[in-house]
């Protein structure tokens, strides 16, 4: 090969290169890309999963699926609840895939993943399925917003109306990662608020099929109430094996810090009636939650949304509706508006969104109808109490966020 020729090659493949960099740049400019990363085939992935998919779905078809004359196109990846999982396709997504947005996040270990590439690459992070309050605390990023629930407002909710309900002893059965680590942190503060004690933990993996030597060691403890500090198929495989090994029958109570809908649906009334449950968001609550209920249940047969769900339905209705006032999608700016912006959308009205991402949802305490109870089907709670967001979540100068002046 001659000198004139090998550098004739490296010019022709140089061309290619700026060819297809300009394709992929001329596709994101073209398309406003929203990435759905979550667990699509594991313990979270009923509560999550494709449900997770449609709702961001039903938020594009809000506005037409069309904003600033560039499409709205929805992707979804499977990330397994693995951090390195998740970091790599987050990064393959904003570097190459042309992703503005990513939501969900599902596993509170692989949304802290996903933050740390989306705070390099400044990009939204729409953090729906992640509990962990230090989503909004140490961990906060500008770019980063937390919708619906997290673990201190669970812990205040729930922990604090079972122990002053008479529940002044528990012990945890906690998930061994971020999540199940923060939920029985937070919910010990609330516990011991309120004149209770923690008397002993266990750590379980994520994703385990036998509880026998966890609920074994609450029984052998004696506490009054038995703390599920997990969520997911594990809170419903938990709630199976007490049932079998009678922690109810023997005078012990289950607290289940975070249960969802498709919870109960999956282990019935039977299994669940009575159970006090804490949620941002219910399909039966109103008019306007039917309404959309009946559209989401149109794409998930029949099916009615979690709180995971209808929270990235709202985070993705919220960062498209910043896109349209702000005029572009550049992530800074869009970012300001999505904090100068009230939340509104089917379940949220004029909800504010605070300076370390936390949007200020109101919570219910709601519980678990008896099978006479329940009317129709998904008729499964009665509410119980409610709190405004102001109220039920850490005060924004507690929470330790850099971006917070204290």
């Amino acid at each position: 090969m001659t000198f004139k020729m090998a550098i004739k090659m490296r010019l022709n493949a140089a061309a290619l290169l700026l060819a297809a960099s300009a394709s992929i740049a001329s596709a994101a400019d073209d398309v406003i890309r929203i990435g759905v990363l979550n667990d699509q085939s594991g313990v979270f992935a009923d509560n999550g999963g494709q449900g997770s998919v449609a709702a961001a779905k039903l938020a594009a078809e809000e506005f037409g699926n069309e904003i600033l004359g560039r499409k709205i196109e929805i992707i979804f990846a499977d990330h397994q609840n693995k951090p390195d999982v998740a970091a790599a396709t987050a990064r393959k997504w904003f570097d190459n895939e042309g992703v503005d947005v990513i939501a969900d996040g599902a596993a509170s270990s692989a949304g802290f993943a996903i933050l740390e590439v989306a705070r390099q690459k400044n990009k939204i992070f729409v953090i729906s399925g992640p509990g962990s309050s230090d989503f909004t605390g140490k961990s906060c990023s500008p770019t980063s917003f937390h919708f619906n629930y997290d673990t201190y407002a669970l812990s205040k909710m729930t922990s604090d109306a079972v122990t002053r309900g008479g529940g002044k002893d528990w012990y945890f059965i906690a998930a061994d990662y971020a999540f199940g680590h923060a939920l029985q942190r937070d919910a010990t503060r609330f516990i011991e608020a309120a004149g209770g004690k923690v008397v002993g933990s266990a750590a379980h993996p994520l994703g385990t099929a036998d509880f026998a030597s966890f609920l074994l060691q609450a029984q052998a403890s004696k506490a009054k109430v038995v703390g599920l500090a997990t969520s997911g198929a594990d809170v419903q495989t938990a709630i199976k094996q007490a049932g079998e090994f009678g922690i109810v029958q023997g005078g012990q109570s289950l607290a289940g810090l975070l249960v969802f809908i498709t919870d109960v649906h999956a282990l019935g009334l039977r299994t669940t009636q009575g159970l006090q449950v804490t949620t941002s968001f219910y399909w039966d609550l109103n008019d306007r939650t039917r309404a959309w209920s009946k559209r989401y249940a149109a794409l998930m047969g029949g099916k009615v949304a979690s709180m995971v769900q209808a929270g990235v339905y709202s985070g993705v209705h919220h960062y498209l509706a910043a896109v349209k006032a702000a005029g572009t999608t550049d992530p800074a700016v869009v970012a300001a508006k999505m904090h100068e912006l009230k939340v509104n959308d089917m379940y949220n009205q004029d909800v504010a969104v605070r300076a370390d991402g936390r949007v200020l949802h109101t919570m219910y305490l709601v519980q678990v109808k008896t099978p006479e109870e329940s009317r129709y089907k998904y008729d499964y709670y009665k509410i119980v109490s409610s709190q405004p967001g102001e109220q039920v979540f850490r005060q924004l100068a507690e929470g330790g966020c850099p971006l917070v002046k204290q």
